[in-house]
């Protein structure tokens, strides 16, 4: 992935809150990256612009060597249906749907033929081979977050992008869930960025981009 000189600006009235300023960063494939910084700092929205979810005031992501900003809407999302995963700290599950059938989308939406018998082996990878009937309010919150976790390698994506992905979890908790998305990341060889408050938790990745502000620290 490459980013070049990525700025958001929001106008509020009269005034442009800049809300991240020249962000360039290259991460090399099958690198682990942390985001860290202080509440307010761009970390969410950097995350977000990342994934094509937002667009940029100016610059550029690079995803697989393809201009993420070039594309139209529907073409960024076919590409994140086809390169990304996410990891979200409200774990983002499909209420009306099992365990099974949330791994299942994916593997649905992306066309991909036997999605029933990825999804078990990946739910029986991450300990939920028994509750895959299991919808996700009958399920605790790590569960929720090992659901997730499946869903988001379901596709085999070159990038996972997790935001806070232990911030409703306890520690203990957390901790399992953080040792299984960094196997399960070795084991693919996916590319992670991994927005996180959690110092040692950034420690865990290669390395960390650190925001203030909106900009990138050196």
């Amino acid at each position: 992935m490459r980013v070049v000189q990525l700025g958001k600006q929001v106008t509020t009235g009269d005034s442009a809150l800049t809300i991240l300023n020249n962000v360039s960063f290259d991460v090399a494939k099958g690198e682990a990256v942390a985001v860290v910084g202080a509440s307010g700092s761009g970390k969410s929205t950097l995350l977000g612009l990342l994934a094509g979810l937002d667009t940029p005031t100016s610059g550029s992501v690079h995803i697989a060597g393809e201009d993420l900003f070039a594309l139209d809407e529907d073409g960024r999302a076919a590409l994140r249906a086809r390169l990304v995963g996410f990891v979200f700290q409200s774990f983002n599950l499909l209420p009306a749907m099992t365990a099974l059938e949330n791994v299942m989308l994916p593997l649905e939406l992306a066309g991909e033929s036997g999605a029933a018998a990825t999804a078990k082996a990946l739910l029986e990878r991450v300990g939920l081979g028994g509750r895959l009937t299991h919808y996700p309010k009958q399920l605790s919150g790590g569960e929720q977050q090992r659901v997730a976790i499946a869903r988001a390698f379901a596709t085999r994506p070159a990038l996972l992008l997790a935001d806070e992905p232990t911030g409703n979890l306890d520690e203990a908790t957390g901790a399992a869930i953080i040792d299984l998305m960094f196997e399960l990341n070795r084991e693919r060889g996916t590319t992670l960025i991994l927005v996180t408050h959690d110092m040692e938790l950034s420690r865990r990745c290669g390395r960390a981009l650190r925001l203030a502000a909106g900009e990138l620290q050196s």
